[in-house]
């Protein structure tokens, strides 16, 4: 009998991330969900003493754009590994000065200017209203900062990302506008993925790869593809070796609350929840709720 893959911790970026020095026992898997297909194949491995799977946000060769990623699929994906940690690597936009291309950021909030995207699991036969106030898991982010100084890595922690519908990047007057804000960084691709980890009751933390000022820099040019590729190559080996030395210590036990967000979130009474909706959820359902109660 084949052994079910497993994986405790997940790294969602593009395919340089998983193409890392020292990843051995590498094998492909493709999960299906009740949400449909994951951007990529998950590819699995053993990485400093952890079991890592790897997934392409946009696929290879990046061909899903931001507002068609299956970001449901992607999260379900990982947590039916079991999954409980993940590091998502993606390239942002710096809204600060002191931000500049090339460093790290670990941003802490969210603001969510997204309006195309399925930003929860629970969309049909069970509410839930999971606490989302801390956005990033602080245990793990903690984590990613203490590896990103020992490597060396220039890196900004906490700040707020703006996540933006796109592909298009912004006007000046929207950039000039988050300036206004306050916020840090901007991107495409954070949420809703961070919302569905917290759903799925998984630790979720960011590192931002600074590649270009946006389009609010006065002496800067405008962002560009070319711009942002040229820094993301540099950017993307900093990231693996920040990857690399956090796994170290992600081995003890969570202690945070990211474990346990949905034992108080869901509001549907037992009862009311259908068995078709009970095998559509069995992979979130806290042991009390994965069977119908039986009537008195």
């Amino acid at each position: 009998m084949a052994v079910k893959p497993r994986a405790d911790i997940a790294v969602i970026g593009g395919s340089g991330l998983y193409e890392m020095e020292g990843l051995t026992r590498v094998r492909e898997v493709r999960v299906a969900t009740p949400f449909g297909k994951p951007s990529d194949v998950l590819v699995i491995g053993t990485l400093a003493g952890q079991q890592v799977a790897f997934l392409s946000r946009h696929g290879r060769r990046h061909r899903i754009s931001p507002s068609l990623i299956n970001y449901r699929a992607n999260i379900y994906a990982l947590k039916s590994l079991g999954v409980k940690r993940i590091f998502s690597v993606s390239a942002v936009g710096s809204m600060k000065e002191h931000i500049e291309p090339g460093h790290l950021v670990l941003p802490d909030q969210f603001i969510d200017r997204t309006t195309q995207r399925a930003g929860t699991f629970f969309d049909q036969g069970l509410v839930a209203h999971v606490a989302f106030s801390e956005p990033i898991c602080g245990e793990l982010a903690g984590i990613v900062h203490r590896a990103a100084q020992e490597v060396g890595a220039i890196t900004h922690a906490g700040g707020t990302y703006v996540c933006i519908e796109g592909p298009q990047f912004s006007t000046k007057a929207e950039s000039n506008l988050y300036r206004q804000w306050g916020v840090d960084v901007i991107g495409m691709t954070n949420i809703p993925e961070a919302k569905l980890a917290r759903e799925a009751e998984m630790c979720y933390a960011t590192l931002a790869l600074a590649t270009d000022y946006d389009c609010w820099h006065e002496t800067e040019e405008s962002v560009t593809v070319e711009a942002i590729l040229s820094i993301m190559h540099a950017n993307v080996v900093q990231a693996k070796k920040v990857i690399l030395k956090a796994l170290q210590y992600t081995g003890n036990p969570r202690t945070c609350f990211c474990g346990i967000a949905l034992q108080q979130a869901i509001v549907t009474a037992p009862e009311a929840i259908s068995a078709s909706d009970r095998r559509r959820y069995q992979l979130f359902l806290p042991p009390q709720l994965k069977k119908k109660p039986k009537r008195s």
